[in-house]
């Protein structure tokens, strides 16, 4: 008797991206893994352009700023006695010279702002559905990053749904008015939030999942791709994890992908990627002789047919 020790994960059934697509991701720890794939294997990805954001209103935030062209300035900003830091940005954008800081966040928001128009693709990670409000400030504002500030200065809530959800298909809407066929993929970052607690972290994710399902239903080209499922059914031996046993290990990123890749690649964009990677390989192994001609011949080929735009 045949008997398959794994539960598979149902997977929605579409084929939709290629080469020719412009990607912007956005979200979690995970989303920056999938976008860095993505790039690596020559798609033509926006990743992060405010750095990693956990929650879906920061998010949603972040795109409304790229929507606008937001220009920072230092009324923007928080100094901490060291660095200026953005409440919105990762710490990767901040500084000890408040110009500096400025301009790592404009060019960045300048770049996105101009691909957003143009966009095929939107793939958002959310990660929690907790989020830490400014306590003192002009008005209720989601952080998208605490920068280690000592706890009094923020209020720590869950979001709701029906919040996330308003929010989401009213930004959708406005991007669709000049993008009217920008597709949207929704994930739930695989990474278990155990500070919240086990249980704390089921009922986040499961707010999370609720307003997916809900999104999906409400608009079309909006997708949802399961990897918090497949990590906790089909990936679920702590094999798969790293060594906090919270994060997924290399093989469990590597076998996500390979599950987004058979669901959204068409049969060409698949056998691209297989070419490509292993180019990429031949190209990253030390060679055995760098100077000779037959080496050259083939890096500078190669480079050339496959330099990203």
């Amino acid at each position: 008797m045949d008997m398959e020790l794994i539960t598979r994960v149902e997977m929605p059934r579409t084929k939709e991206i290629n080469h020719f697509d412009r990607i912007m991701v956005l979200g979690s720890c995970f989303a920056q893994n999938m976008g860095e794939i993505l790039s690596s294997k020559k798609f033509r990805c926006d990743i992060n352009p405010f750095g990693i954001l956990y929650n879906p209103l920061s998010i949603l935030q972040a795109l409304e700023e790229i929507y606008q062209n937001k220009t920072y300035t230092a009324d923007d900003l928080q100094y901490d006695g060291r660095q200026w830091h953005s409440w919105m940005h990762h710490s990767s954008f901040s500084s000890a010279n408040v110009n500096e800081c400025c301009e790592n966040i404009n060019s960045r928001i300048a770049q996105s702002h101009e691909n957003l128009n143009n966009l095929d693709f939107i793939i958002i990670t959310w990660g929690t559905a907790y989020a830490y409000y400014l306590s003192d400030y002009k008005e209720p504002f989601v952080v998208g990053n605490c920068h280690k500030q000592k706890d009094s200065l923020f209020n720590r809530v869950r979001l709701d749904g029906d919040e996330i959800v308003d929010g989401y298909v009213a930004m959708i809407d406005r991007l669709r008015e000049k993008n009217p066929d920008l597709k949207i993929i929704l994930t739930i970052s695989p990474i278990r939030h155990i500070k919240d607690g086990l249980h704390g972290n089921q009922i986040s994710k499961s707010v999370l999942l609720l307003a997916a399902e809900k999104l999906c239903e409400m608009r079309d080209n909006i997708f949802y791709f399961p990897s918090y499922e497949i990590m906790m059914d089909e990936l679920r031996d702590y094999r798969f994890y790293a060594d906090d046993m919270v994060h997924p290990s290399s093989l469990a990123v590597e076998y996500i992908w390979m599950k987004f890749s058979e669901t959204f690649f068409s049969e060409l964009t698949k056998k691209i990627v297989e070419e490509w990677s292993g180019i990429e390989k031949a190209l990253n192994h030390r060679p055995f002789d760098p100077a000779s001609p037959s080496y050259h011949k083939f890096f500078n080929a190669n480079s050339v047919k496959y330099k990203p735009n």
